[in-house]
């Protein structure tokens, strides 16, 4: 990958989103946790999260994962309160398509997700992308198994 390269899927709305992550932390007592991985990279995010009536009431994460990584789990935290699981995967099959298959960025609560766009040509940083929405879902079916 050369400088230009880098500079570009690297870029200055990049790095301003992993400058202020919303919702950074663990809750105490959370209904549903969970922790993904990538290992392409050793990014990890662990998310915990409390429900109500179908929706995420709360939601910490715990980020360790590279800026676009960061990014990503940045503009989740930024809308993640009030979404249903099915507004959360729908987010994510969006993102993925975006990323794999030339989709559009998801647009609404979601749309700086379009700042991630450099990152297609770079098929080793997809998992790292996705890995706050993977465990956002896992940490919702974790409550729902509990309640």
């Amino acid at each position: 990958m050369g400088d230009s390269d880098l500079m570009q899927l690297y870029s200055r709305r990049i790095l301003a989103l992993t400058t202020a992550i919303p919702h950074q932390g663990r809750l105490d007592h959370p209904e549903g946790s969970a922790m993904r991985r990538s290992p392409h990279c050793g990014s990890s995010v662990t998310v915990d999260i409390r429900m109500r009536d179908g929706q995420i009431a709360e939601f910490a994460q715990q980020v360790r994962a590279c800026a676009l990584g960061q990014a990503s789990a940045a503009v989740l935290g930024a809308s993640v309160i009030g979404k249903s699981r099915d507004q959360i995967l729908a987010t994510r099959h969006e993102l993925h398509a975006m990323l794999k298959q030339d989709g559009t960025p998801p647009d609404g609560s979601f749309s700086e997700l379009e700042a991630l766009l450099p990152a297609r040509d770079y098929p080793n940083r997809h998992a790292s992308i996705l890995l706050a929405w993977d465990a956002t879902l896992a940490a919702i079916d974790q409550a729902a198994e509990a309640a």
